[in-house]
C-alpha cells in the first residue's frame, strides 16, 4: 500500500482551515489515484490540539450538543468549555463533518490520531512531518 504516516502540528491553526486540510489528506484527494468509492488516503498524526485557535466571537457563542436520550436531556456546552474539557474531541467533529456521510467516513476517521500535547506514540512509523500551510 502507498499509505503515508503524517505528523500535523495545529498549533496556532485555525481550525475549521486545519480540519478541511486534513479530511482532504484522509480521503485521498490530494494523490493522483484518488478514487471517491475507496480509502487511498494517508494516516494523519495531530499534536498540540490544545492549542488550536478559532476566528471571531467562536469562542463565547459555539456551542457543542448532546442528547441523554431522556425528556429534557439535551446538555450544551461552549467551544471555550470544551477545548478545556476535551481538545481532541473539537477536532475530530470538526474533521468528521467534513468527511463523506457514507461508509467510509469511520474507516477514514479510524486513520486519524488526535494528541493534546506534543508527545505521541508512533515513532516507529516514522511520519513525514509537514507544515499545514504547504498542504
Amino acid at each position: 500500500m502507498n499509505e503515508k504516516w503524517l505528523l500535523l502540528n495545529v498549533k496556532d491553526e485555525i481550525l475549521g482551515r486545519m480540519a478541511s486540510k486534513v479530511a482532504r489528506i484522509l480521503m485521498g484527494k490530494n494523490k493522483t489515484n484518488y478514487l471517491p468509492n475507496k480509502v487511498k488516503g494517508d494516516n494523519v498524526i495531530i499534536i498540540n490540539s490544545s492549542k488550536i485557535k478559532v476566528t471571531g466571537k467562536k469562542l463565547k457563542q459555539k456551542l457543542y450538543y448532546r442528547h441523554s436520550g431522556y425528556p429534557g436531556g439535551l446538555k450544551s456546552i461552549y467551544l471555550k468549555d470544551m477545548l478545556k474539557k476535551n481538545s481532541n474531541y473539537v477536532i475530530k467533529h470538526a474533521i468528521k463533518g467534513m468527511l463523506p456521510k457514507n461508509k467510509t467516513q469511520k474507516v477514514l476517521l479510524k486513520k486519524l490520531r488526535i494528541y493534546s500535547n506534543a508527545i505521541h506514540p508512533h515513532l516507529s512509523q516514522k511520519p513525514q512531518v509537514i507544515e499545514i500551510g504547504k498542504i
